[in-house]
């Protein structure tokens, strides 16, 4: 399984939206700016973010993105299946000689890391990621 950028940005921008939680619709270009990601290519993420229900979006001069649930009821696993689709280790096609013994141990396998990852991505809440953000920033050490 393998996580593209537009899932890595999809929870970087959930992130931002959430540390900037304050009430106020939050605009794509100021989350780009801060995530250091193209203004054009973020619309497109939280359009689909949007479209999923996971983001409210509000139009006019004063619009832009509002978190619509609290960041503890959103799951990353949750944020990544609305912009990757089905989040399956399963590798495509196997190969068509293999015995019945080695494809039931394959299974076997594959099963276990379904329920290890999915324990991962479903475990791990938005309020977890801003919490550890909050953490490595506080923990950050200036040095002039």
């Amino acid at each position: 399984m393998k996580i593209s950028s537009k899932g890595r940005y999809a929870l970087r921008a959930m992130t931002d939206l959430a540390l900037h939680n304050t009430g106020e619709c939050i605009r794509t270009r100021d989350i780009a700016q801060r995530q250091n990601i193209s203004e054009k290519y973020l619309e497109q993420i939280v359009t689909v973010l949007s479209k999923s229900g996971l983001i409210r979006s509000v139009r006019g001069a004063q619009g832009g993105y509002l978190l619509k649930k609290d960041p503890g009821n959103y799951t990353v696993g949750e944020i990544l299946g609305a912009v990757e689709g089905e989040l399956d280790p399963m590798p495509d096609g196997e190969a068509e000689d293999e015995s019945l013994i080695a494809a039931s141990e394959r299974d076997l396998v594959y099963e276990k890391l379904r329920k290890a990852i999915g324990g991962v991505l479903y475990g791990v809440t938005l309020a977890d990621l801003v919490k550890d953000h909050s953490q490595r920033l506080a923990s950050f050490d200036y040095v002039i």
